[in-house]
């Protein structure tokens, strides 16, 4: 009975409130955008137009190559129209998990959806839900994205972080040839070098699988194998063709190299 009386007497305990990224304990910039990156599907909150109600739904997710969320949309369906008449709208990125849910890190992402017709949207979605390719060029359907403003993540108990639009994203000045030439090394690397994107995915803790790589940026590859994602991260970032190539070489030998170790 006293301890009873001790619990009801004691004051509530309360998680801190959230600091900005550059003061969080913990690398909530890399968590925000492994999350951004490796997220397949996630829950877009809309407003109705009507009376502002907020309307949310779950949507398939992609990002661009300085990792703005991509939505394939129906203009049919009821967050599109909200969309159209207020743009305001934020998206969850859950990892989920076993055990409790709330103890997995999920990333809320607050902005404006507009929608966008730059073909780069259109590969990259695709690559990352093949799938999608049976009804993308459908004519109620469209490409849309969401310009961050900001992001609150929570990366399990007593882990939480503000972030910028630019922490959320990568500044891609400089990458200009990267990008251009993005298209090119993802159809090189999946034609001629399966067994490296392996190596890639087991040595970023992946299980093994037919690992496919769907986009790549300054800071890392996305692989895609079934419904099983994976996010690797290159040594150091790169910006330029040259600096890709030496990064995922090193990366492969440093893998071979670690996969054969335990037989010498």
């Amino acid at each position: 009975m006293a301890e009873a009386d001790n619990n009801a007497g004691s004051a509530p305990r309360r998680q801190a409130a959230p600091l900005p990224a550059a003061e969080a304990p913990f690398d909530s910039i890399g968590l925000a955008r492994h999350l951004l990156r490796s997220i397949r599907s996630g829950a877009l909150a809309t407003l109705d137009p009507e009376d502002g109600t907020p309307f949310v739904s779950l949507v398939t997710l992609a990002t661009d190559v300085d990792g703005t969320p991509l939505m394939l949309l129906s203009r049919l369906s009821a967050h599109t129209r909200n969309l159209l008449a207020d743009s305001r709208a934020s998206l969850l990125f859950s990892a989920g998990g076993k055990g409790d849910p709330l103890a997995h890190p999920r990333l809320t992402v607050t902005g404006r959806v507009t929608q966008t017709a730059e073909p780069r949207a259109r590969a990259r979605f695709v690559a990352r839900h093949p799938k999608s390719k049976l009804y993308a060029d459908f004519p109620d359907f469209g490409f849309f994205a969401l310009e961050p403003k900001a992001g609150h993540l929570n990366g399990g108990f007593a882990k939480a972080a503000v972030l910028t639009a630019a922490e959320l994203r990568l500044d891609l000045t400089g990458a200009e040839g990267l990008v251009a030439g993005e298209a090119g090394a993802v159809e090189h690397m999946n034609a001629d070098h399966a067994d490296a994107l392996a190596l890639y995915a087991q040595g970023a803790g992946a299980e093994p699988g037919p690992w496919r790589l769907t986009g790549l940026d300054p800071e890392g590859l996305d692989l895609l194998t079934g419904d099983r994602t994976a996010r690797v991260l290159y040594p150091e970032p790169v910006r330029e063709m040259g600096a890709l190539r030496k990064a995922l070489v090193a990366m492969a030998a440093r893998a071979r190299a670690g996969e054969a170790a335990p037989a010498d």
